[in-house]
């Protein structure tokens, strides 16, 4: 298909132009007019934009892109290098961040729950980001961060009493530690989020809350791997979802 065509489906699916977000969402680099052959990931790391190419892909689409607010707008170093390699592939790379987050059916919250088999409730957070709800059936904490580790493949950090009973969680992936003060006020037992600050686990004690961090790259992948499955279902392309493991 053509890569405008592939853009207009992925804004619309996505809803992209309703997020304000801390880089552009859609073609951050173009590459050939015609798509046949996608690669999705995480991070459009030297690695992923590597894979893709020896694949022979015609477009790489990505949750963690590139030109984020704040950092150096200079093409160097690795910027350099990674660019490079796009630019001689003709490889198309998009880029959706907070769009893929919050998709209430294949974005990297909603996927997180329907893979750990927790009913959601409802959404909170910037831009109602994050879900809550409960899980499948009352656990205790270390009973929960077993089943985190076995369905992530990275064993999470847990604060708190780990024979405390879990009935209600909230959860929201990547670099939400921030929104476990709002997590505080939906009356959960438990907040979930990728990365943790030093702060966080000082909340979560002092507000009687346990605290799992479960890593930013782990929680971020049900969004990827489930594009590649709408766009082979939906428009009939070659997609493959390519995890480049991250311990963070």
């Amino acid at each position: 298909m053509n890569r405008k065509e592939l853009e207009r489906f992925l804004d619309t699916l996505l809803e992209s132009a309703k997020f304000s977000d801390y880089s552009p969402n859609g073609l951050q680099v173009e590459g050939r007019a015609e798509v046949r052959r996608v690669v999705t990931g995480v991070t459009a790391s030297q690695e992923l934009i590597d894979e893709a190419v020896r694949r022979e892909a015609d477009a790489l689409i990505v949750h963690h892109g590139f030109f984020w607010k704040g950092e150096s707008p200079r093409v160097i170093g690795y910027r350099r290098a990674r660019l490079a390699t796009l630019l001689a592939h003709d490889l198309n790379l998009f880029a959706y961040h907070l769009p893929l987050d919050a998709h209430p059916e294949i974005g990297n919250n909603a996927g997180w729950g329907a893979a750990m088999g927790w009913r959601a409730r409802g959404r909170f957070g910037q831009q109602e980001l994050g879900c809550w709800g409960e899980p499948a059936q009352p656990c205790s904490l270390s009973e929960l961060a077993d089943a985190l580790a076995l369905k992530l493949e990275h064993r999470p950090l847990v604060i708190g009493d780990e024979t405390r009973e879990i009935r209600r969680i909230a959860w929201c992936s990547g670099g939400a530690q921030g929104y476990i003060e709002e997590a505080l006020t939906l009356g959960v037992d438990a907040y979930l989020s990728g990365e943790i600050s030093e702060q966080t686990p000082h909340i979560a004690r002092e507000n009687n809350i346990a605290y799992l961090a479960c890593g930013h790259h782990a929680s971020e992948r049900f969004g990827p791997r489930a594009l590649a499955l709408r766009l082979q279902e939906e428009l009939g392309l070659e997609c493959v979802f390519v995890d480049c493991p991250n311990p963070a």
